[in-house]
């Protein structure tokens, strides 16, 4: 069975999977989704034996269903190799209580490796198949991870470029560093002074200029995304909440059909909608616990079900959450309106006009699946410490939230007993002086990188080859300029003006 894709704001359009991979955004300015979320079809007595590789084939046939065994094959197999750390991809490690998803044994330890290591073949891939003679153009903004993943997966891809955008001032010195010496002829950092939402509206009114497009046309590129807005992002993240719970059910934690938890700290809400789409294939989900910091709007959304970006935006020791438009959301609430895009499309018009909207009853009470907190930055910090205390076992900022969430939610709930699955999105290694400073000591005169030496052993765990790797690199990416002047630095990149 095909499944086609449409957009959240105007389902007239109906594409294949690899169309929607190598557009990125709809034509109507909205997302793509499937027109229906395929089922599970392998038992998980079968899943339980599976390598990360085959679980990856069983998913994602099912919603990139114009690609080949062949090619998808290809396009797994390629991805997820040596450049892992370990060779489960994705393994769970128990601490106090809970299973920590670690989702950063990629090259740039953040749980974007998962899907940007795939993203790049399955966009030349698409390209080959629907005969584009054009190069691809990457135009990403990001919040500090997805930047250096992508960065990472298409650097020197044939038949590509890449340009991030990122906040200067808003993302750790090691996710900086990690971008700013990038190597690879086809890659392009630039950092704006504003924060990432500004970055994200830039990008976004960049991939809606017709005029943009056709001047670009004309000289052989088109644009794509590899931001968690396109569906070749979305897909991948699936897996990883599928192989956990067969891992959970191999191991005896679990039963058959047991449900279990699932915690993600949340700021584009990709990898959350993820686990969503995974609960709506049959995976026994019970509850999608959605984690912020101290930019709740989600938490705030899930409370009141008014969804309001009309606030301070708050840099935080979370970086990669600290967003107040979170695009993937807009997924979600078309479902909910019950795939209406007209509904949709009126109330995305009102958060762009006025920087807010509110859901209706009836859609609200189609969330009973989720539940929402935040953690501010002394509880996120208190968090690590107790953890590291009490285990041994050391968290990321990003994780300490969903961690810190997640005792706010069996409080509230006394739900003590369902296993629960924490996605741990970063290593600690990425946030050396946020975590150090967090176990204890003072830490102000230390560079960085002489925090991660101490990180590794207080952590007894090594420090990560991406880490090493970056530690004496040269700069190679020194641009900056103000948001309004991001159309003008793409056109300069690609020698349009």
């Amino acid at each position: 069975m095909e499944l086609w894709y449409t957009g959240t704001r105007d389902t007239a359009e109906r594409v294949t999977a690899s169309q929607a991979i190598l557009r990125g955004l709809a034509n109507d300015g909205g997302l793509y989704v499937p027109t229906e979320l395929p089922k599970l079809t392998v038992p998980v007595d079968e899943l339980a034996k599976m390598s990360y590789q085959e679980t990856a084939y069983e998913v994602m046939r099912q919603f990139l269903t114009d690609f080949t065994e062949e090619e998808l094959r290809y396009c797994i197999n390629s991805a997820y190799d040596g450049k892992f750390d370990t060779e489960e991809i994705a393994p769970l490690a128990a601490a106090d209580g809970a299973y920590y998803l670690e989702l950063f044994h990629g090259a740039t330890i953040a749980f974007k490796d998962m899907a940007l290591s795939i993203l790049p073949y399955l966009m030349t891939t698409a390209a080959k198949k629907n005969q584009v003679k054009n190069d691809i153009v990457i135009l990403t903004a990001t919040s500090g991870d997805t930047g250096k993943a992508a960065l990472a997966g298409f650097a020197d891809v044939p038949g590509t470029k890449i340009i991030v955008f990122y906040p200067k001032n808003g993302v750790s010195p090691i996710q900086e560093k990690q971008m700013v010496t990038q190597k690879g002829d086809n890659t392009y950092v630039v950092g704006i002074h504003g924060n990432f939402d500004q970055a994200q509206t830039g990008v976004k009114q960049m991939f809606s200029d017709a005029a943009l497009a056709k001047e670009m046309d004309a000289a052989g590129f088109q644009f794509s995304s590899a931001n968690s807005i396109n569906i070749g992002r979305l897909v991948p993240q699936i897996v990883y909440y599928v192989y956990a719970y067969a891992k959970l059910y191999a191991e005896g934690v679990i039963k058959k059909d047991e449900k279990i938890n699932v915690v993600v700290p949340t700021g584009n809400f990709g990898n959350i909608l993820a686990a969503f789409y995974a609960k709506n294939m049959g995976l026994p989900i019970a509850k999608l616990i959605c984690a912020s910091n101290e930019n709740k709007v989600l938490y705030d959304f899930f409370s009141t079900g008014a969804y309001d970006k009309n606030r301070e935006f708050m840099l935080t020791s979370s970086p990669s959450m600290d967003i107040l438009i979170s695009s993937n959301l807009e997924r979600l609430i078309y479902r909910i309106a019950g795939d209406d895009a007209e509904k949709n499309a009126a109330m995305m018009q009102e958060l762009t006009a006025k920087g807010r909207y509110e859901i209706t009853g009836e859609m609200r009470a189609q969330l009973s699946d989720f539940y929402g907190n935040y953690a501010g930055e002394a509880e996120t910090a208190e968090t690590i410490r107790a953890l590291y205390e009490k285990t041994g076992y050391v968290i990321d900022p990003h994780t300490a939230v969903a961690s810190c969430v997640y005792q706010k939610y069996k409080n509230d709930t006394k739900d003590t007993e369902t296993k629960t699955v924490i996605a741990s999105t970063a290593s600690p290694f990425k946030f050396t002086r946020s975590v150090m400073d967090a176990i204890g000591g003072s830490h102000a005169e230390k560079t960085d990188f002489e925090l991660c030496d101490e990180l590794s052993a207080a952590a007894n765990v090594a420090v990560p080859r991406a880490v090493e790797e970056i530690r004496e690199a040269p700069v190679r990416h020194d641009t900056f300029c103000e948001t309004e002047e991001m159309p003008a630095v793409v056109k300069h990149i690609l020698g349009l003006a």
